[in-house]
């Protein structure tokens, strides 16, 4: 085994070991029902150039993982190679996808828990694992962590921010974007992400798609759509995801949280169950390969 395989195993287990022990991994309910059950973690190389491509596409406020790095380790002289992005994808519960199914309009309980109580763990994991990089000798930054990520207005594609967790999982082989711009993964769109940049050479996680949209069966084949009668808002169509009436629907859930639940949070996430990406890629063709770890066709070359 190499030293770069025996990292992606130390780092995994980093991960794993987090969601066990860490009492910030529970939904603060009388019962302790955990958060999060699982992880899948992945790794992309600093120098990949889908990370370019995320800043062209996105907006020049995108950081890139050399960028993001310099700036909170600029004593550490790095190149885009020295750098790796570790990423992981943290699927909802079963038992939390249940009871989000059942609801009409605004988040079942359990689900604004995990947004807060569940994004709380996730933040406190992107902490662990870059205190324990940068501790071993591997400088390590969590770009979401940072007093300076932002919120920002995209030409292309209105809110975004300065790091996003979604393309990083991307990048790193862990899903590929659908109709409503959630990730699907191989446990499905019903997740939450994090990650962190890190000096450190692991080896990159293959990606089992050949383009961004490879997972989604609308864009495969047109045959779904599913998420588009699940939002109670009507902010997905055929023409994508309106953000802003997504905002609006999620800062009206606070209220209804606050007084059905007697609990300060938010959320929807109707998008993300209920429909056939929900726990598992939902492309027959692609669930089996990825089953198999065979490797996609190439694209087509452009006309």
């Amino acid at each position: 085994m190499s030293k770069k395989e025996d990292l992606s195993i130390w780092i995994t287990g980093l991960v794993e070991r987090f969601l066990t022990e860490s009492p910030l991994n529970n939904l603060q309910k009388e019962d302790g029902a955990p958060a999060w059950e699982e992880a899948l973690v992945g790794f992309a190389s600093g120098a990949d150039p889908l990370f370019q491509e995320y800043k062209e596409y996105i907006g020049p406020f995108h950081w890139t993982p050399l960028e993001i790095f310099n700036q909170y380790h600029p004593e550490n002289k790095a190149t885009p190679k020295d750098l790796t992005v570790i990423s992981w994808v943290l699927p909802q519960r079963k038992a939390v996808r249940d009871v989000n199914r059942k609801a009409k309009k605004f988040p079942a309980e359990d689900w604004a828990r995990v947004r807060i109580e569940g994004e709380k763990c996730n933040a406190g994991l992107r902490e662990h694992v870059a205190r324990t990089l940068t501790d071993a000798g591997y400088p390590a930054v969590a770009p979401m962590l940072v007093p300076n990520w932002a919120w920002v207005k995209s030409k292309n594609y209105g809110y975004a921010s300065s790091w996003s967790e979604r393309h990083a999982a991307h990048a790193a082989g862990l899903g590929t974007f659908g109709l409503c711009d959630g990730l699907i993964t191989p446990k499905g769109k019903a997740m939450r992400a994090g990650s962190v940049v890190a000096k450190i050479q692991v080896a990159p996680s293959i990606r089992y798609y050949n383009n961004h949209r490879a997972w989604c069966l609308f864009f495969v084949d047109g045959s779904c759509g599913k998420c588009i009668d699940r939002c109670p808002v009507r902010a997905l169509t055929t023409a994508g995801h309106d953000k802003e009436t997504c905002r609006q629907h999620l800062i009206a859930s606070s209220k209804h949280v606050k007084k059905t639940y007697n609990y300060e949070g938010y959320g929807c996430g109707l998008c993300q169950v209920g429909i056939p990406c929900e726990s598992r890629i939902p492309v027959k063709q692609a669930r089996e390969a990825y089953a198999k770890k065979e490797l996609p066709p190439p694209p087509p070359p452009l006309a």
